[in-house]
């Protein structure tokens, strides 16, 4: 099966309005993108970021949602606020909210379900840490966490899964690409068996970790790797554009 591969950018807790400039070079260098384009703002960027793009096709999206659909939530924002804001994903379990928010595989699950009730593409995070992977623990942490986090209403069309080593977010550090290779074949293997060969095989699958223009090339060759939630090499347009053109270099 032919899956449309995707780039997707998070740039986390970045940017002011003065850097959506970044997002007119990106869609101006990719007017006509070969693969599907994704980015991810802070929330205070969403509206702005989605009325700058006109008809282009780069979707924007958000990096967390409440499972609530609205309520006595400070600070929160329900997957409904942001898709009226302009957004068609959301980012959900990214090792940061797991951590620093104390964020469970229940609750990303309740917030793929709000996500996905709102119409919005989720990219559900998996990962382990530096411990886990030395313990030979890895697929053993990324099976509970795919199987807990990901709802049973999730279709190939609404749910993208990228794995995420902990220990590579930020680092510099990147597993092999055999490493990266063993955890995708076994999130498809498990996708298959869970929701049968229609949604198994058309779920995208992302990889994330210190991903840059230096080693993109290389992992979009890798079985399964259906392309790449990029983090600070998303920030600028440059680097975000070097990663794309690899992406699509690897569907020729």
């Amino acid at each position: 099966m032919m899956r449309r591969k995707l780039a997707a950018g998070n740039w986390k807790m970045n940017g002011l309005s003065t850097d959506l400039a970044e997002l007119d070079r990106l869609i101006t260098r990719h007017a006509a993108p070969a693969v599907d384009l994704l980015l991810c703002p802070p929330a205070t960027l969403l509206a702005a970021a989605s009325a700058r793009l006109g008809n282009h096709p780069l979707l924007i999206g958000g990096q967390d949602c409440h499972a609530a659909a609205s309520g006595a939530h400070t600070g929160d924002i329900s997957a409904s606020m942001l898709a009226d804001a302009g957004a068609r994903a959301v980012i959900l379990g990214h090792s940061e909210r797991r951590q620093d928010h104390e964020e469970t595989d229940q609750m990303v699950r309740a917030k793929a379900r709000a996500a996905h009730a709102a119409g919005l593409t989720t990219v559900i995070c998996l990962g382990e840490s530096l411990d886990e992977r030395e313990a030979a623990n890895t697929l053993d942490i990324i099976g509970g966490q795919l199987s807990a986090s990901v709802p049973d209403n999730s279709t190939g069309e609404n749910l993208v899964i990228a794995y995420e080593p902990i220990w590579a977010i930020g680092s510099g550090l990147t597993p092999t690409l055999d490493q990266i290779g063993e955890v995708h074949d076994f999130i498809r293997t498990r996708l298959e068996r869970r929701f049968g060969a229609g949604v198994g095989r058309s779920a995208r699958l992302l990889y994330g970790g210190s991903v840059k223009p230096e080693n993109a090339a290389e992992i979009f060759t890798i079985s399964n790797v259906d392309g790449a939630l990029v983090g600070g090499a998303s920030l600028t347009a440059d680097d975000f554009s070097a990663i794309i053109t690899a992406l699509e270099a690897s569907t020729t």
